[in-house]
């Protein structure tokens, strides 16, 4: 079976920096598969606050993980920093899959992965269209289907 080629940053709409920390390192050396997960949650939250308005103390909706993955390519260590690409692959009525790129700052992929929100109310917990501040910062991060 043929490995899928690697994500290249130019396929990605949305770029932020992040850097890493002393604690993202493990005993091996290197930063913890778990903190690709916080890298992608970081990339994606903060395009919803900053592009789309998202009020996370008091909004009538939140984004909830329905489903979340990541295929590990490469590995990066402290205190190098992280670009990860952000773009859309499918907007729903009240569901957003996100498809995320890490890369190093040569531009080496280090991991790709996707994670699914679903936006509920706030108090119910049941879906809800996707606000339309949010919607409008996510119809910009949609790329065509290759």
């Amino acid at each position: 079976m043929e490995k899928p080629a690697a994500p290249t940053r130019d396929q990605f709409p949305h770029l932020r920096t992040i850097p890493t920390r002393w604690k993202d390192n493990d005993i091996y050396g290197h930063v913890n598969n778990v903190e690709y997960y916080s890298f992608f949650d970081t990339v994606i939250n903060a395009w919803l606050i900053e592009e789309g308005g998202l009020d996370i103390h008091s909004g009538d909706s939140i984004g909830v993980c329905a489903e979340s993955g990541c295929r590990f390519l490469a590995s990066v260590a402290f205190p190098e920093r992280v670009e990860a690409g952000l773009r859309v692959g499918r907007l729903g009525n009240s569901s957003v899959k996100y498809e995320i790129g890490l890369f190093d700052a040569e531009g080496e992929a280090l991991a790709e992965g996707h994670f699914v929100h679903v936006f509920v109310d706030r108090e119910s917990r049941t879906p809800m269209p996707i606000p339309a501040g949010i919607r409008s910062s996510l119809e910009r991060l949609e790329v065509p289907a290759s």
